[in-house]
């Protein structure tokens, strides 16, 4: 097999978080380090699936332009790989997406579409970028949409790839935590515990002020966890539990991550290790858990990781 960059994406490395989750009550908990994707983050495996598939159905090819509505790691994933495959993306994206984020995604020769206003009904940017990405597409010859969203190689590729691979590894799993955002990572794993039998349980890790597991939308400071309108993937329960995470405690849980386990990760990893904290006395003796740790920590360098901008906005 050809060794290249799609080739080397996923079966990414667990390691066992000894010194944050120290106990004398055998509890194990292992982060899967989906940030040591090629592309940085867990969105390497939906992104390489989904071209794959269109690759392989005759929807792209050499020339394509490839659109999709993401202002984070979904649209770093595919700059790379569409950079790689000979075609052209665009990313429509909207004024919370961070500048570091647009650096990396020009890299790959991304072109950025900004949405300026949030959509007049719901008062969210995501429909609004959902509507632009529908006027490029008929604007634009040869070229496709993804759509993460409610593409179903999303999911797919966390079934088949990430609880897969953890289940093999480590054999028997009490829990998998994880975060939400189009949803596809945990309803991935959560298809693959279902359909194999595992009695492992999936606690959804969701950002306070999104409207996923339902509440009042409100404001939100990080992408890539949470979202102002309910995703095609999370129109049935798939999870077990479902735990809502503050701004400033996924700060707070980045930082520990990285001063206990010289782990640097982003915001939505802050709010899985937050999350398992909070619920770690209620875990059984000997539990076996597995957290996933999205994306890397170098993206929020002007946010998560500046003491300024930290004090700014929490005090």
């Amino acid at each position: 097999m050809e060794r290249n960059l799609l080739s080397i994406i996923g079966n990414t490395p667990l390691v066992q978080l000894s010194k944050l989750f120290a106990n004398d009550r055998g509890i194990k908990v292992f982060a899967k380090l989906e940030l040591l994707n090629p592309g940085g983050s867990a969105k390497d495996r939906s992104a390489a699936r989904i071209i794959n598939k269109a690759w392989d159905e005759g929807l792209i090819g050499p020339g394509s332009v490839i659109i999709e509505s993401s202002s984070g790691n979904m649209a770093i994933s595919l700059a790379a790989i569409s950079s790689y495959l000979g075609m052209k993306f665009v990313s429509v994206i909207d004024p919370k997406a961070t500048q570091q984020n647009i650096r990396i995604m020009r890299a790959y020769g991304a072109e950025i579409e900004l949405v300026e206003e949030p959509d007049i009904e719901t008062g969210e940017f995501l429909p609004a970028r959902l509507n632009r990405v529908q006027q490029l597409l008929e604007r634009i010859p040869n070229s496709f949409w993804p759509n993460q969203y409610a593409n179903k190689n999303n999911y797919l590729s966390h079934y088949e790839g990430t609880m897969h691979e953890i289940a093999e590894e480590l054999g028997h799993v009490d829990f998998v935590v994880g975060g939400v955002s189009t949803c596809g990572t945990m309803l991935g794993c959560s298809q693959y515990v279902r359909e194999h039998k595992l009695s492992t349980k999936v606690v959804a890790v969701d950002a306070a002020g999104s409207v996923i597991f339902g509440g009042v939308n409100g404001n939100r400071r990080f992408p890539g966890l949470g979202t102002g309108i309910i995703p095609p993937f999370a129109q049935t329960r798939f999870m077990d539990q479902a735990i809502k995470v503050a701004d400033k405690d996924m700060v707070d849980g980045c930082r520990l991550l990285v001063a206990q386990e010289s782990i640097l990760a982003g915001p939505s990893s802050g709010a899985i290790i937050h999350a398992l904290k909070s619920i770690e006395h209620e875990l059984p003796d000997d539990a076996i858990c597995v957290v996933i740790i999205h994306d890397r920590g170098e993206r929020y360098m002007d946010t998560v990781f500046n003491d300024e901008w930290v004090k700014q906005q929490f005090g």
